[in-house]
């Protein structure tokens, strides 16, 4: 997003200077800010496992508890969904040159200063040509203007990240001290569900593949297709399910409760949902990316 940023800035900002300085900074400030915001949403596994099949799932769309549970993880994603955007606008700020354009005009006051001596009316009309280096103010004015607006700028930024920084620490230390499991095991379990995202990725690869030769194979040769064992609707239902955590019963995913119930010839019920599953395994619900997921 840093690098993104300074490249944008440098190939497409092109400020106007004119009287559409400051709303055409605030577009292209915050309109790439709110495309990567939905595209944290868009992006985000817990987002889609979330929605799908939510409109005509009656134990999704009524059940209290499931909905309570599912505002809060649209929160989590919330806070993840803002980290790219947060970074575009602090990288911005750090460059100057977008808040330099839009606050050179008559509508910032702190600039009334360096037109104390001159025509007060025309002097804050020059101020728009500042950012091009085509006003007429005197060079060691337009030079001052935008060493001011540049210092501004930084300060916004550093402060922006500043308290971003300080936010993700303690909530991030919150987190942790209310884990009901200690830091080994939590490290065991993310490195679990990483790899079981990894076979879970490949081994869909290959039963599909063999599904299709299967049936490929039945179509051109024009025989019954020998029998073939894949996973029922209500199989990938079960394992599509948000993750609850039991104190009782420690399942490290979805598809390890099913496999154990699966031993005990037991299913696992949608019908409740724990709605006060610790932050601090957030992960297990299928993320592959660490905007997702507390540290």
């Amino acid at each position: 997003t840093a690098g993104g940023e300074q490249l944008f800035s440098v190939v497409v900002f092109s400020c106007p200077c004119n009287s559409w300085n400051f709303i055409y900074s605030m577009v292209f400030l915050l309109v790439p800010a709110l495309v990567l915001f939905l595209l944290g949403y868009f992006i985000s596994n817990r987002t889609w496992k979330l929605c799908t099949g939510c409109c005509i799932d009656q134990v999704k769309l009524c059940s209290k508890r499931i909905t309570l549970r599912g505002i809060k993880i649209f929160v989590q994603i919330t806070m993840g969904a803002l980290v790219a955007p947060v970074t575009w606008i602090s990288v911005a700020l750090l460059n100057g040159m977008i808040y330099e354009c839009g606050m050179s005009g008559p509508y910032n006051n702190y600039l009334n200063i360096f037109c104390s001596n001159s025509s007060y009316t025309k002097c804050r009309q020059k101020l728009y040509y500042v950012p091009c280096g085509h006003s007429s103010l005197p060079q060691s004015i337009q030079t001052d203007i935008r060493h001011l607006l540049h210092a501004c700028s930084q300060i916004i930024g550093w402060s922006l990240i500043a308290a971003i920084t300080v936010f993700a620490l303690a909530s991030t230390c919150i987190v942790r001290c209310c884990s009901p499991v200690s830091f080994l095991q939590l490290q065991f379990w993310k490195t679990y569900k990483e790899k079981e995202n990894e076979v879970l990725e490949k081994k869909s690869v290959e039963h599909a593949k063999e599904m299709a030769e299967r049936n490929v194979k039945s179509f051109f040769e024009s025989v019954a297709p020998k029998p073939f064992k894949t996973p029922s609707r209500g199989a990938w239902e079960e394992i599509s399910m948000l993750y609850t955590y039991s104190e009782t019963d420690q399942y490290y995913s979805t598809i390890h409760k099913y496999a154990e119930k699966k031993i005990k010839n037991t299913h696992v019920s949608s019908s409740f949902v724990n709605v006060d599953i610790p932050a601090v395994l957030d992960f297990v619900d299928g993320s592959k990316h660490p905007a997702d997921s507390h540290i």
